[in-house]
């Protein structure tokens, strides 16, 4: 198994221009938001609205990708939960519009991606996540750790 630095590492190889880079820090939490209010659009088993109104596909997505960060590295975890929250504040706050969250979601998803793709045009390299899935769970993490060491926050 990779550590944390090691993914972090190879995450970092296709992104090193800055261009990219800052698409990516505009648009992997747009996706992040998309990914979330698409999972938080679909139906839950009436157990789960009995529980709270909060407990959705979304955030039991979110809960699952907390935890997998807490095994990658405690530190980058914790540095995760405001994100996770503003994500969650996001997500509510969208399902509140007029439009379907479902809609707004799918908008921001392909803008997100677009984006994306657009950062890696530029830098003339491949997303990471076409050699592993699992980068699609390390960009998030890495701006986390971006911000760490911008700050000499160790993880």
């Amino acid at each position: 198994m990779k550590t944390t630095d090691e993914w972090l590492a190879e995450y970092a190889r296709n992104h090193r221009d800055d261009t990219n880079k800052a698409i990516h820090w505009i648009c992997v939490p747009v996706i992040v938001v998309s990914l979330v209010g698409l999972l938080w659009s679909l139906p839950v088993p009436e157990s789960f609205r009995e529980a709270t109104p909060a407990l959705n596909w979304g955030t039991v997505f979110l809960l699952a990708t907390v935890v997998y960060y807490f095994i990658m590295s405690i530190s980058l975890a914790f540095g995760a939960l405001p994100f996770v929250i503003a994500v969650v504040a996001t997500v509510a706050w969208l399902d509140r519009l007029s439009a379907p969250l479902w809609a707004i979601s799918v908008s921001l998803f392909v803008a997100g991606w677009a984006g994306q793709f657009v950062g890696h045009w530029q830098e003339g390299s491949r997303p990471a996540f076409f050699r592993d899935l699992q980068f699609l769970m390390i960009g998030p993490l890495w701006l986390v750790a971006g911000v760490y060491r911008r700050f000499n926050i160790p993880y």
